[in-house]
C-alpha cells in the first residue's frame, strides 16, 4: 500500500534566516575545509568560525555545553558599562566559578597559599581605563595587520576584526568561553590588566580564530577574559569588573554518521587522530571498530540526507527510535518522521537490529503518534553474497538497497467511520 504523504509542520515561531547546505563542488579548489578531532571516541570541532559554519549550513552536531545550538555563554545577559560590553554574573556565580579554578589549580598540584592568592588577584576589580588601553591596543594592532594584508583597507572597517559590535552576528561567538585560562590562573601572572602588557591573548575569544565581523568603534567586547559581577546583597546594585576566573569554550560534538558524512560525501572536512590525519578507509574501520552497527546506521543516514532531509540523534532517544527527520532544520520544521534502523537480508529475513514483539511496536507506534510524528522503518537489505572484507571499506553501500516502510497504527472508529462515509 502507498504511504500517503504528510506535509511536514513549521514552527510557529522562527527566529532566524535559513542558509543553504554546505556546497558539493567536484572543483577541490572550491570547496570549504573543516577540521575536527576525534577525542574518546568523540568528533569535534573547534575552531569558531568551522563550528558556525558547518552547524549552520546542515544543521550538523550539536554543542557539547548546550541543547543544540552552540552558543553557550558564561552568561546569557550582556550589558554595556561604560562603553564596553560584558557578560553580566552574579556575586554568587562568580564565586562558584572561583571554586572551579581553585579545584582545577588544586588538581594541577598547587599549595592552599598558591591558589588563594591566584584567587584573591583574580577576585579583585578591573580598572575600566585599563580595560579600555588593552582594547584600543588590540583593535590598533589587528588594524595594521589587516592593512598590510588587505591593500585598500585605509580608513575602512577591517573583514577579521576580533572586537565585534553589538549588532554582529559573531556577538555569540565572541561570547563563548570547556578549557580552564591559563593565562589567567598562572601564579605569577598580574591580575590587573595594564597597558605595559605586550599581548591582547587573554582578551580574545579564539587566538587561532580569524572571524569575520563588522567593528563599532563607539561599542566594543573584550571577550570573555572579563565579566561584569553584579552585586544586590547591600541594599543597593553595585557591578563591577572582573577577570574571569575560567575561559569555557563551545565545541561542536559530530555523530559518527555525519563526521563520515562530511568526510566522505562531501569532501568538506578531515578527521584528525593524535594531530594526524585519518584517511577515509581508516575512519570507515575505526568507526566500524566503535559502533558494530555503523554500516547500517551511516546507511540510512546517507539515504536520507541525500532525500534532503535533516537527520537527528539526539532527540531521537527520548522517542525510543534511531533518528528524527526534520525538513530544512529544527529551528524551522517539526520532525515529521521517527526512523527506527534495521538490517535485513534479500528475503527481509536475518538478525533484527531491534528485536520486535507487538506490544513493544503498538507502544512505540502509539508514541510516535501522540507527538505527531510518523513512524518509518528504514530496512537495510544486505546481499547474500557480500562478505565480511568487502564491509571494511565504504565501497559497500552501493551494493546496499534501503527500503523504508510507514507504520500507521490502525484505529476500528476511523475505520467504521470511512466506510459508512463511502
Amino acid at each position: 500500500m502507498q504511504a500517503e504523504f504528510r506535509a511536514p509542520r513549521r514552527r510557529a515561531r522562527v527566529q532566524e534566516e535559513y542558509e543553504a547546505p554546505l556546497p558539493v563542488s567536484r572543483v577541490p579548489e572550491q570547496r570549504s575545509h573543516f577540521r575536527a578531532q576525534l577525542i574518546n571516541q568523540h568528533v569535534l570541532v573547534c575552531h569558531p568560525d568551522h563550528i558556525q559554519k558547518i552547524h549552520n549550513q546542515g544543521f550538523f552536531g550539536k554543542g557539547v555545553l548546550s541543547r543544540c545550538r552552540p552558543n553557550h555563554s558564561i552568561s546569557d545577559q550582556w550589558e554595556e558599562h561604560e562603553g564596553l560590553f560584558l557578560p553580566v554574573v552574579s556575586q554568587s556565580r562568580y564565586e562558584e566559578l572561583l571554586r572551579w579554578a581553585g579545584a582545577a589549580l588544586s588538581a594541577e598540584g598547587l599549595d592552599e597559599e598558591a591558589v588563594s592568592q591566584i584567587l584573591l588577584g583574580l577576585s579583585q576589580p578591573v580598572e575600566m581605563e585599563d580595560l579600555r588601553k588593552l582594547v584600543a591596543k588590540g583593535e590598533k594592532e589587528q588594524k595594521v595587520e589587516c592593512e598590510g594584508a588587505w591593500p585598500g583597507l585605509e580608513g575602512r572597517v577591517c573583514p577579521c576584526a576580533k572586537w565585534p559590535g553589538p549588532e554582529s552576528e559573531v556577538m555569540p561567538e565572541a561570547k563563548r568561553s570547556s578549557s580552564l585560562d591559563t593565562q589567567t590562573l598562572k601564579p605569577n601572572h598580574d591580575p590587573h590588566p595594564s597597558s605595559h602588557q605586550d599581548s591582547d591573548s587573554n582578551l580574545d575569544p579564539d587566538p587561532v580564530s580569524d572571524s569575520s565581523s563588522d567593528s563599532d568603534p563607539e561599542s566594543l567586547v573584550p571577550g570573555p577574559g572579563f565579566v561584569l559581577v553584579s552585586d544586590s546583597d547591600v541594599g543597593r546594585e553595585v557591578k563591577e569588573v572582573r577577570r574571569s576566573p575560567l575561559s569555557l569554550s563551545e565545541n561542536l560534538q559530530l555523530s559518527l554518521e555525519e563526521a563520515f558524512f562530511l568526510v566522505y560525501s562531501l569532501g568538506c572536512l578531515s578527521v584528525y587522530l593524535k594531530k594526524e590525519p585519518l584517511s577515509i578507509i581508516e575512519l570507515w574501520q575505526l568507526f566500524r571498530s566503535l559502533r558494530p552497527d555503523f554500516v547500517s546506521s551511516y546507511a540510512a543516514y546517507h539515504h536520507c540526507r541525500s532525500r534532503g532531509w535533516v537527520p537527528k540523534g539526539g532527540a531521537a532517544a527520548k522517542y525510543g527510535v534511531d533518528f528524527m527527520l526534520y525538513r530544512k532544520g529544527p529551528p524551522f520544521y517539526h520532525a515529521s518522521y521517527s526512523v527506527v534502523i534495521e538490517r535485513v537480508d534479500d528475503a527481509f529475513r536475518g538478525l533484527m537490529l531491534r528485536p520486535f514483539s507487538w506490544r513493544s511496536l503498538a507502544a512505540l507506534s502509539r508514541i510516535t503518534a501522540n507527538v505527531s510524528k510518523e513512524l518509518m522503518l528504514c530496512y537495510i537489505i544486505y546481499p547474500a553474497d557480500l562478505s565480511e572484507a568487502e564491509l571494511d571499506s565504504p565501497e559497500c553501500l552501493s551494493r546496499l538497497k534501503v527500503q523504508e516502510v510507514i507504520v500507521n497504527r490502525w484505529v476500528s472508529s476511523k475505520e467504521r467511520a470511512e466506510q459508512d462515509d463511502i
